[in-house]
């Protein structure tokens, strides 16, 4: 597998692990040192949150609050490598919410990742969430 190609698998893997609430998976996706930081619509920044214990804590919360099924859809990938077992991977987030019979888009965004290779995968080493629109689909105030 090519080295764009380990990254896509990351950031779909990641994908799938949150919506599917796999919960080892999502944290396999990580480095133990990661650091993860979320900005709605030019807003404040919310975090970091550091390591595993503080990114799960976020995640789980996260989903808790969710009375609906959601869908990840990351699209537009763009990788640069930054050194020998590092790159910068910027994607597009579509976030689906899928109740009642009906498919809702609560929000666009971005992620930009920075990747490590661990071993034969890579690993995020930190994440920015940059959300267009609040994920319950109501506009900023």
């Amino acid at each position: 597998m090519s080295v764009r190609e380990s990254i896509a698998d990351l950031v779909a893997r990641y994908a799938w692990a949150y919506d599917t609430r796999d919960w080892d998976a999502l944290i396999a996706c990580f480095t133990p040192d990661a650091s993860l930081t979320l900005r709605v619509t030019g807003g404040d920044l919310v975090g970091p949150f550091r390591g595993h214990a503080e990114i799960m804590r976020l995640m789980r919360d996260s989903a808790a609050a969710q009375d609906d099924r959601r869908r990840h859809v990351c699209t537009n990938l763009v990788v640069d490598l930054s050194g020998p077992g590092a790159a910068t991977a910027r994607s597009y987030l579509t976030l689906i919410s899928v109740r009642d019979g009906r498919l809702d888009v609560l929000s666009t965004g971005t992620y930009t990742d920075e990747v490590v290779q661990a071993g034969e995968s890579w690993r995020l080493r930190s994440r920015h969430i940059e959300l267009d629109l609040p994920s319950d689909g109501r506009r900023p105030r």
